[in-house]
């Protein structure tokens, strides 16, 4: 009896043993939440609550930033976002990912090499080379979307189409001009702009003044039949 009483009891705690072991290489294996940690400037919310600085924010987060406003989101090692004023975004990152999707403002984004980042927007999606460190901003316009790069490479694919945008350059997707949209005024402004209405006016001014300096002189010149005089004298 008493050999049966300790077989039972050796079973039941091999068995218990068993049940931890397999219990703890499952919650190995499952993956916490990663964390990142964000730091305010003025007014911004995260999932439409304030949000202060040094407080944790999980994967799924939307951000916006008011007026005069702006937030840094640290990622670890994956790399950090950094939103300028009047910002949304909804940001989703684990340790090998980063995901944005900018619906206004704008964006500076760094990652790791290794790290998959894209940052998506209205007109285009904006991936960054996984091979290396990046450092680029996407700032989303009412009509279109810029694209800078400062380090590293990312590529930029409206529609079907992909441009490689390599540090240092820029790029654009999406209408320069757009009806209800303000004139754009970056400085590094494609050239294909320069039909633009700031241009248009510049070339109305000059030609108004053009009209006003002959109006003034035009006791100066005699256009008749004996050919151009000029008085020196008035």
């Amino acid at each position: 009896m008493l050999g049966k009483n300790i077989i039972r009891k050796s079973v039941t705690l091999m068995t218990a043993v068993a049940v931890w072991c397999v219990y703890s290489m499952v919650a190995y294996a499952i993956p916490g939440d990663i964390a990142g940690e964000i730091t305010v400037t003025g007014q911004v919310t995260v999932n439409g609550q304030p949000a202060v600085s040094n407080s944790t924010i999980l994967s799924g987060s939307v951000i916006s930033t008011g007026d005069g406003s702006s937030a840094v989101v640290s990622l670890g090692k994956a790399g950090k976002l950094e939103l300028s004023a009047n910002t949304s975004m909804t940001l989703r990152f684990s340790e090998n990912s980063i995901v944005a999707m900018l619906s206004d403002g704008k964006t500076r984004v760094q990652n790791s090499a290794g790290v998959a980042t894209t940052v998506t927007t209205k007109h285009a999606t904006v991936i960054a080379d996984v091979s290396q460190s990046d450092n680029f901003t996407v700032e989303v316009e009412c009509a279109h979307t810029h694209v800078d790069t400062h380090a590293g490479v990312v590529t930029m694919r409206e529609g079907t189409a992909d441009k490689q945008i390599a540090a240092g350059s820029s790029a654009i997707a999406g209408k320069m001009d757009q009806a209800g949209c303000q004139p754009c005024f970056r400085g590094n402004q494609p050239a294909t702009a320069i039909g633009g209405w700031p241009w248009l006016i510049l070339l109305a001014a000059g030609a108004a003044g053009a009209g006003i300096f002959l109006a003034t002189r035009k006791d100066d010149v005699n256009f008749g039949g004996g050919g151009t005089v000029v008085s020196p004298v008035r």
